[in-house]
């Protein structure tokens, strides 16, 4: 049995090509055919690597009497969120409105014509079904109801982006800003753990780069916190997604290219404020994780690692002593337990998560040696399923890591590796002016979104920082105008999500927000700074003018959610002070 989803390469809708569900991609022939008969749309947005969208897909997409009812009275549409991060944008938004909150997989039910009326996350098998049923029902005898809902709902998710009314500046300047958005972190620090607010934890780098140059206390505390936790893979390098507890302890053990991406260039910053070598180790770590299970044949990086193998969340990356035994011998095995808190009771569901949290000082790292063995034992596991989309926005952030993490530790490697990300999206990812977000399987997925654009610049400037190589520079300069007369909006400042080549969504969506992940719109901050010094553009200067006041008006209500926008208008020349010894740096680290 397979639907229509069978001939598409996404990692994510591949995984649901034989669901007896069936599943359409986005498109017109899904939302026509709707139409013609008169049904609700039932849109399921996830991605491959996502712990419960497994669960959801097990449980319901997979059960013929739910798949049943759906085909027979929905048409029913999967998409892959880090594909078509528009959709997902959108109807993230839709999902807040009916429940205040959000989180994969989504589930939103739509007319016809793409507007939502009902929504929410994961379901369970018998309240899903219960949920089919009743807005079926709906539909038959209400249809009323579903247009007044739908109404509602579209009208709730374009006022929640910015537009000319918050583009009316507040009156605070930059510095107050960034005064309360220190002030808003210490309200919520965790002073024994780092991190901020209870659990679950986001590492939220961005952040952390902010407070290292606003509060370095806060920014060292959790980037010490989080490497001795659980959710540093210890063996294998890398950052898992977050953590579930407090203490930075038991992660949701997938792994994302971005979030190794940033916190690379976050504790590479560490390092140039501080010459810790600690933080050179994790970037090291990070790096080789990246270059030995992510890296595709063409020198790019894939999207992200899964969290489950033989169906249990975590399983790939627990221990138990008598493990540890097996591969390094009693001595190495019991000296290795004690620094890592491997114990016969364990420290997660009977087995234990290698860690570093029992010692108050960072303690002397087991060699190389012992970690390539037990290395080597844990592949002989079931291997991790690994999305192999290379996506360019991503990618983008990992050239922008890696040449930093090469000019601070002068790694000729890194650089080279920056380089050659660059050349594969000039070659393969970009057509004329026009920038594409990704490639899976050989095929384009769709004409670049803001986030590709400037984190792509983004990532120039870096390389061009680095190398010197003017190519870089002029490909920055390029895209930067490209994107200004794509996508800002000239009357209220600020750049739209989808620009001028992209698919028209129900709402038009301008993020300035930083999530897992810094906005469009906060690096295109900094990316418009550097030119604007750089050049005498009228239409840079311009355009940073109003976006500097979009921006500031924007993160008033909530600078901390705006970092990266703060962080990218700290002054050039700066005082680092740290022990009592204070140097100046003649131009911003970054």
């Amino acid at each position: 049995m397979s639907n229509k989803l069978l001939n598409e390469t996404s990692p994510y809708l591949l995984q649901h090509a034989d669901n007896p569900v069936d599943w359409h991609p986005w498109g017109e022939e899904a939302f026509t055919k709707a139409h013609l008969e008169n049904k609700p749309v039932f849109v399921s947005i996830g991605y491959s690597t996502c712990h419960w969208c497994h669960v959801m897909a097990h449980e319901s997409f997979e059960n013929p009497d739910i798949a049943e009812y759906l085909n027979k009275n929905y048409v029913s549409v999967k998409v892959d969120r880090e594909e078509r991060p528009d959709i997902d944008q959108v109807y993230m938004r839709a999902c807040q409105a009916v429940t205040g909150s959000g989180g994969w997989p989504m589930s939103i039910f739509m007319l016809p014509d793409k507007r939502p009326f009902f929504a929410g996350t994961y379901f369970p098998p018998q309240q899903f079904l219960q949920i089919l049923r009743a807005l079926h029902s709906s539909w038959q005898s209400d249809s009323g109801l579903i247009e007044e809902s739908a109404e509602q709902i579209k009208d709730i998710v374009n006022r929640m982006f910015p537009d000319r009314s918050s583009a009316v500046f507040s009156g605070k300047d930059e510095h107050q800003l960034t005064r309360d958005a220190v002030r808003s972190f210490r309200q919520t620090f965790d002073r024994e753990y780092g991190g901020f607010g209870n659990a679950p934890k986001f590492p939220s780098p961005q952040n952390l780069l902010f407070l290292l140059g606003a509060a370095p206390d806060m920014a060292e505390k959790t980037l010490l916190q989080m490497y001795k936790g659980g959710i540093y893979d210890h063996i294998g390098g890398g950052f898992s997604r977050y953590s579930t507890d407090h203490r930075w302890l038991v992660p949701h053990f997938e792994k994302m290219l971005y979030d190794n991406a940033l916190l690379a260039i976050a504790y590479t910053m560490a390092y140039a404020c501080t010459d810790r070598p600690v933080y050179e180790s994790v970037v090291s770590g990070i790096f080789s994780y990246l270059s030995r299970e992510m890296i595709s044949p063409e020198g790019c990086f894939y999207a992200a690692q899964d969290a489950d193998s033989e169906g249990v969340e975590g399983r790939y990356y627990l221990f138990t002593p008598d493990e540890i035994t097996s591969v390094l011998g009693d001595d190495e095995a019991a000296k290795f337990c004690r620094q890592y808190d491997i114990t016969p009771q364990g420290n997660w569901e009977g087995k234990s998560i290698p860690n570093l949290l029992k010692h108050d000082a960072i303690p002397e790292m087991s060699s190389d040696s012992t970690k390539s063995r037990l290395l080597e034992y844990r592949k002989q596991r079931t291997s991790l399923h690994t999305d192999k989309k290379i996506l360019t926005g991503w990618n983008a952030l990992t050239a922008a890591a890696l040449s930093f993490a090469g000019r601070t530790f002068e790694n000729n490697e890194y650089i080279s590796t920056a380089e050659n990300i660059s050349d594969f999206i000039e070659k393969e990812l970009h057509r004329g002016d026009t920038l594409f977000s990704g490639i899976t399987a050989g095929r384009i997925i769709s004409p670049g979104f803001l986030d590709d654009y400037s984190f792509y610049i983004f990532a120039l400037i870096q390389i061009y920082k680095t190398t010197g190589d003017e190519k870089y520079y002029d490909r920055a300069y390029k895209l930067l105008k490209k994107t200004i007369r794509s996508f800002e909006d000239k009357k209220n400042g600020g750049f739209f999500f989808s620009g001028t080549d992209n698919e028209t969504m129900i709402a038009p969506v301008k993020e300035t927000y930083d999530g897992a992940i810094p906005s469009g719109n906060s690096v295109m901050t900094y990316n418009l700074l550097y030119f604007a010094d750089r050049t005498d553009s009228p239409e840079i200067t311009g355009s940073l003018n109003r976006h500097r006041s979009f921006m500031d008006a924007a993160a008033s209500g909530y600078p901390q959610g705006h970092c990266f926008h703060l962080f990218s208008l700290f002054p050039a020349k700066k005082i680092i002070c740290r022990d009592n010894i204070c140097r100046q740096t003649d131009e911003a680290i970054l």
